[in-house]
């Protein structure tokens, strides 16, 4: 018989944590995942959001048009024009859990933020926190450090304008190494200028500002101009804005109360019925929702009262009803489009016949390939049995699993990159999918391929992504290849697969690159893994002496064990990001057209400059 010994459950078990300290110990139940920067998502672009949510109320209750940004050193400065916090208050404001004026819903009735924590997140968060209140020609400061109160100021005469000034860094003892990438940053804040007309936003010199509302935040994604000029209907706590280009796949931006709810939800949901039953019916067609929506662009922003999220993020609605009335979401956003769309078609006739032939186009395209796609999707699952070319993990980010937000992909080429990554990932959230040599250049090339090549069915099955991104089984799809000519090719193959199939993967923030070593630099005592010759100089002269220096070549060379070291939580991961400015169309001709002399000379080229770079 097995002796099972447990752990003594007793008084002494059940412990209390001050709230600064649950946040501390618990902080992905407040920001999500944690991250270095890499990912839009991350917490320090949480921490960001929550301050300027509050600043955002402020401005959606008629106080304060300005709002000011910057970003130095990571130390984070945000400055509104608001009603400011009440002096008396300030310090359990961003102290004190559940202390806040948005349980009175009279003061803020729309409000994106109704727990009354993110500020105390910011504050337990932060290696140093400091906030300013001006109100009525008197203000008010206090200090923090770690949400821990090290010095408040007494109530003094001002000159400055009404408001409030929150100052901080992220604490790198639970962030650890990070950084502000200004394009996340940037896209967030433009996001906050579109939503908010009349809002103006300062950020480290640019300026924010929007007069046209969802029709100006589609024209700052799209890189080229829609099919048709952009339908964009306003109604009374609702927003949208549609058009449909030439890409594959649907793209959405949804919001609530000025909150990018980058999951979608309940409004996102009853925006795609609404869509598919105003066009069938205007069309007197019973289209399939699927070619309706294919190559759409659009957006759409409700307010509601008190919003229920589906975590302390706000990046999924739960909400079913919009306020005190009792409406649903659904009627409200079916009404709004049956009416207002229609209307709309009725009154431009060249744009219904341009979507028309777009969505006969679609449906021609899909027939063709139907009978493809079904036994394609045999063989997948089939190769889910037989073959090892997916290891999986056990969560995955179309769940509802507290760790969903680390889901990653790590996509190999050959045996042993992905036996070392097997061997050394986290099975609970890490998933390793193998190719077999090159994939197939799929520049210019249609849809049809994805199901022809057994590869990229096997890709496409793996991601979840036939349908479209809702059940998207990893947050992070990560290429992770050699740093060399072959490499590099193979990373320009993958990124042109998704870009041609599959673009909203990138659009939404979830492609990167793994930064592994190029140098392992240790003596007896100490090891360095270095990235960039700059870090082997510098590990060199930390260790002095003579050290042993490896010069990786290949990811098959890392065993396991250091393989750890590259995957784990310093993971160091470089986004795939597309601008508005980058002409997709013109890169992929560039780099995956015929094989241009240029071409060539400009990948020999670049990639020589890197190895002379740490030639010793």
């Amino acid at each position: 018989m097995t002796n099972i010994q447990t752990e003594s459950y007793s008084e002494e078990s059940i412990k209390t944590l001050e709230p600064k300290e649950h946040i501390r110990l618990r902080p992905g139940m407040y920001i999500g995942k944690l991250g270095d920067g890499s990912a839009h998502d991350d917490g320090i672009y949480v921490l960001l959001k929550e301050v300027i949510d509050n600043s955002i109320d402020e401005f959606m209750m008629g106080h304060g048009k300005t709002l000011e940004i910057s970003i130095d050193d990571k130390m984070v400065r945000i400055r509104d024009h608001g009603r400011g916090i009440p002096l008396g208050k300030l310090v359990d404001a961003v102290a004190k859990m559940n202390t806040g004026a948005k349980y009175d819903s009279k003061v803020f009735k729309k409000s994106v933020g109704l727990n009354g924590v993110g500020l105390k997140a910011v504050n337990a968060l932060s290696s140093d926190f400091r906030i300013r209140s001006f109100r009525e020609g008197k203000g008010k400061e206090a200090f923090f450090n770690k949400g821990n109160l090290i010095d408040e100021q007494e109530i003094t005469q001002t000159s400055e304008d009404n408001g409030v000034e929150v100052i901080f860094k992220p604490d790198r003892e639970i962030f650890g190494s990070y950084r502000y990438l200004n394009e996340y940053v940037s896209a967030m804040l433009k996001n906050y200028a579109f939503l908010n007309a009349g809002l103006v936003v300062h950020f480290n010199g640019e300026k924010y500002f929007s007069k046209n509302g969802l029709l100006d935040l589609l024209q700052s994604k799209m890189s080229e101009e829609g099919l048709y000029p952009i339908i964009h209907l306003k109604g009374e706590d609702i927003e949208v804005a549609i058009t449909h280009g030439d890409q594959y796949g649907e793209e959405y931006y949804s919001f609530v109360n000025g909150q990018h709810t980058v999951q979608g939800g309940t409004h996102l949901i009853a925006f795609k019925e609404a869509l598919s039953k105003t066009i069938r019916e205007f069309y007197k067609k019973d289209f399939e929702p699927s070619d309706i929506r294919t190559s759409i662009i659009a957006a759409i922003s409700i307010k509601i009262e008190e919003p229920v999220f589906e975590s302390q993020t706000k990046t999924k609605l739960g909400s079913r009803d919009m306020g005190p009335g009792g409406t649903s979401i659904r009627n409200f956003v079916i009404d709004f489009l049956s009416k207002n769309l229609d209307n709309f078609l009725h009154k431009n006739p060249e744009t219904a016949e341009i979507l028309l032939k777009k969505i006969l186009d679609s449906e021609k395209e899909r027939k063709a390939i139907s009978g493809i796609q079904k036994l394609a999707r045999e063989r997948a699952k089939k190769s889910a049995l037989h073959n090892r070319k997916l290891r999986d993990c056990r969560v995955h980010y179309n769940s509802q699993n507290e760790r969903r937000l680390e889901t990653s992909l790590f996509i190999t080429e050959g045996d042993s990159a992905s036996g070392s990554i097997t061997k050394s990932r986290d099975v609970n959230t890490q998933a390793v999918f193998s190719l077999k040599g090159k994939p197939k250049n799929t520049y210019g090339e249609t849809k049809k391929l994805v199901y022809e090549n057994e590869e990229f069915n096997l890709l496409q099955a793996a991601l979840n992504i036939e349908d479209g991104m809702d059940d998207l089984r990893y947050n992070n799809v990560i290429i992770a290849t050699d740093a060399d000519v072959d490499g590099m090719h193979i990373r320009l193959l993958l990124i042109t697969f998704f870009l041609e199939f599959f673009p909203d993967l990138i659009k939404q923030g979830h492609l990167f690159i793994l930064q592994t070593p190029l140098f392992r630099v240790r003596n007896n005592k100490q090891t360095f893994y270095c990235y960039s010759e700059e870090e082997r100089v510098r590990a060199m002269k930390k260790l002095g002496g003579k050290p042993e220096i490896t010069r990786f070549k290949g990811l098959g060379e890392i065993s396991p064990d250091e393989f750890k070291h590259f995957i784990g939580k310093d993971v160091r991961l470089e986004p795939v990001l597309l601008r508005k400015e980058d002409n997709v169309e013109g890169m992929l001709q560039f780099y995956m057209g015929k094989n241009t002399p240029e071409r060539q000379d400009f990948i020999i080229e670049n990639l020589r400059v890197e190895e002379d770079e740490v030639v010793e």
